[in-house]
């Protein structure tokens, strides 16, 4: 299995990015898929995350109303759209996939087997 990350950038705060991350190697869709992100000096933290069945959807507080992640079924992709972004999200975002294994704690990132390769979004004041 691949994850494929892309659409990271610089950008202006209160603008927006949208991350992709397209898995491949499995005919099979994954349980869930989660985006986490690590700045500076910082550890990583859950950002984002959907379950694959149903859709349902969970984000961290700093980021709840601004963040939206999404899948598209056939493509095995999931999205991550960021709207009104701040210089505090600057930050390496990471994706995420769990493929068959079961998910007990979205936000857990020990629940996951395979992580994309990071992209970069710096925001600037």
């Amino acid at each position: 299995v691949q994850l494929q990350a892309s659409g990271g950038g610089l950008v202006q705060a209160d603008g927006s990015l949208r991350l992709s991350c397209a898995a491949s190697g499995r005919s099979y869709n994954p349980n869930a898929m989660a985006y986490f992100r690590q700045a500076p000096g910082r550890e990583r933290e859950f950002v984002g995350g959907i379950y694959w069945s149903g859709g349902n959807t969970y984000y961290a507080d700093s980021v709840k109303g601004r963040f939206t992640i999404s899948r598209d079924n056939p493509k095995n992709t999931a999205y991550l759209q960021m709207d009104n972004l701040k210089p505090e999200d600057t930050a390496v975002y990471y994706c995420a996939a769990a493929w068959g294994r079961a998910i007990a704690t979205i936000s857990d990132p020990d629940q996951y087997n395979y992580w994309g390769q990071g992209t970069q979004v710096t925001v600037s004041s």
